[in-house]
């Protein structure tokens, strides 16, 4: 697969090399560490927004920074966790006394590495809490939801996070209003086709030129269900009703949607997506209150749609409503 790179293995050095000089002074690199990226100026005497996982899966996480969103954020390689030392670092850095909540998807590697920062950290005295995103439905079934990955739906629980860190709120009630988004939140995507890692010369996994795989993960990782490509009202119906099954989502609730492309699927594509996605929902007596498109957790060129929905109520709507939440993706208001 053709990529527009230098050296596959600067990749992630170079993706927040080219970050930090595009919104200089906004943030800044810590130290040497050339994947941790702050906010320049942090504000002070409330608690930090750690954000963070494997590259490859951009614009998450390195631009969910921002006003009203992360205050930090340190990624590994390609696919790969970033390690307890970069977490640790990262974690110092921000720190300003009222504690670190770190938010990031619910993976074997994550997890192992934000527990060790978290011992290491508390043992230098800083307070640190956690809130795993296991958004995906396809990966466990409903009683093991703890045991399921996060996608897209990091977008609408780190929104929720970072405005719930910059109200001034206390680090227990940061992480119980972060933890309700991800417990409201559910995703499913439909793969189309694979991305490729830099320097790799296979694909992350293999369909036939009219199959599509239902479920399939952000690396790859087996669906539910694989068949031939049907057209897109039908995919959404069917990825619509899983959603709904599983929260579940009920005739007025009030839910945000995103319909999140996985990096080479075309804004038409998604405009198509969301359009019938919108019509199927008010059938279903369900409201939404805002909804996105876009590409914010892909798969390098992996081609395909998640459609992610968030449930309200009023106090996640506040959060969800904060002003001034503008992560670093959005350029047009940070002239």
């Amino acid at each position: 697969m053709k990529k527009l790179i230098n050296d596959p293995k600067n990749v992630v050095q170079e993706l927040f090399t080219g970050f930090v000089a595009m919104h200089h002074p906004k943030y800044s690199f810590v130290g040497d560490a050339k994947n941790i990226v702050v906010k320049s100026e942090l504000p002070e005497d409330r608690v930090m927004l750690l954000i963070g996982g494997g590259s490859g899966h951009e614009p998450l996480f390195i631009e969910f920074i921002g006003e009203g969103f992360a205050d930090g954020v340190c990624q590994g390689n390609v696919f790969a966790a970033p390690s307890p030392d970069t977490i640790l670092t990262a974690t110092k850095a921000l720190d300003k006394g009222k504690g670190v909540l770190y938010v990031y998807g619910n993976y074997a590697g994550d997890n192992m590495n934000f527990d060790m920062a978290a011992e290491l950290a508390e043992m230098e005295g800083i307070q640190t809490a956690t809130v795993r995103v296991w958004d995906d439905v396809a990966s466990a079934p409903p009683d093991a939801v703890n045991e399921r990955r996060g996608i897209a739906g990091d977008l609408f629980v780190i929104k929720v996070a970072g405005a719930a860190c910059d109200s001034g709120l206390e680090l227990s009630e940061v992480h119980r209003i972060t933890a309700k988004a991800r417990d409201n939140t559910r995703t499913m995507g439909v793969a189309l086709a694979p991305g490729y890692i830099p320097g790799e010369t296979k694909a992350t996994f293999e369909l036939g030129p009219d199959e599509m795989e239902i479920g399939m993960g952000l690396h790859g990782e087996p669906g539910v269900r694989r068949g031939k490509l049907k057209p897109a009202d039908e995919v959404v119906d069917e990825i619509i009703d899983l959603l709904i099954a599983d929260l579940p989502f009920a005739a007025g609730d009030e839910v945000c949607l995103l319909v999140n492309g996985y990096g080479a699927t075309t804004r038409m594509e998604l405009l198509i997506c969301v359009g019938r996605a919108l019509e199927t929902l008010k059938e279903k007596g369900i409201k939404v209150y805002h909804s996105l498109i876009g590409n914010y957790a892909t798969c390098q060129e992996m081609a395909g749609v998640s459609l992610t929905m968030m449930r309200l109520d009023d106090e996640l709507k506040k959060y969800y409503d904060y002003p001034g939440t503008c992560p670093a993706l959005c350029q047009l208001c940070q002239r």
